[in-house]
């Protein structure tokens, strides 16, 4: 038997990155999205380093054929997915008085739609299992929107509420779907050191049925 996988989308700020390794070191087999292939390469080396077993798959989640065939691939080669953690966001300074439509929708591509279409390829084979973790990383300004950063607001309150959903749906089939909210910048060295944040999606996978949660605000 193969041992359980983990897939990371999207390994921006450090985060995936920390929250890969977290995984890896529980033993799971690692697959990584990101849209750079050598930067990939690089998160794979450091990971190896580890000790970590990983597969990378070269994609633009913003480009649904690319995002579609990077999960099957690593389905195919990592077998079933137990965790999916989508980490992947783009960031559009702009105030809502002067949001363009086309503007918003590149940002929610992004911060939503590859995060349905991500969840949406995993659940079958989570349903068939009835078993799985859906992990997403959320932002504060979905609760505290700012006045400079309307669309990245926008995307991560509609992730908020799309993981809510989800987790109402999908409690009763032994799927786990929650989202650490982070309520600040992400830096190293810092109450908001992306190790420090990772160790929050590791409790929230490690949670017994009947005690899961679906929200983690993490305030450093």
């Amino acid at each position: 038997m193969k041992p359980k996988a983990c897939l990371v989308v999207g390994m921006g700020r450090g985060l995936g990155l920390s929250v890969a390794r977290r995984f890896g070191c529980e033993g799971y087999r690692l697959g990584l999205i990101a849209r750079s292939a050598a930067s990939l390469e690089n998160y794979a080396g450091a990971l190896e380093l580890d000790g970590c077993t990983v597969q990378t798959f070269p994609a633009d989640v913003a480009r649904t054929p690319q995002l579609i065939s990077a999960i099957r691939e690593a389905e195919r080669q990592l077998g079933p997915i137990e965790v999916l953690v989508y980490n992947a966001y783009s960031s559009l300074g702009s105030r809502a008085s002067e949001l363009s439509l086309e503007a918003l929708e590149q940002t929610l591509q992004v911060n939503l739609h590859g995060a349905l279409l991500a969840a949406q390829l995993v659940i079958p084979g989570m349903l068939s299992r009835r078993k799985g973790t859906l992990l997403f990383s959320g932002g504060g300004l979905a609760l505290n929107p700012q006045p400079d950063q309307a669309a990245l607001a926008i995307g991560k309150a509609a992730l908020r509420a799309l993981v809510g959903a989800l987790s109402k749906e999908l409690y009763q089939e032994g799927i786990h779907v929650a989202t650490v909210t982070i309520a600040g910048p992400i830096r190293r060295n810092t109450a908001f050191d992306p190790d420090l944040i990772a160790e929050k999606f590791w409790e929230l996978h490690a949670q017994p049925p009947g005690r899961w949660k679906t929200e983690v605000i993490y305030q450093g």
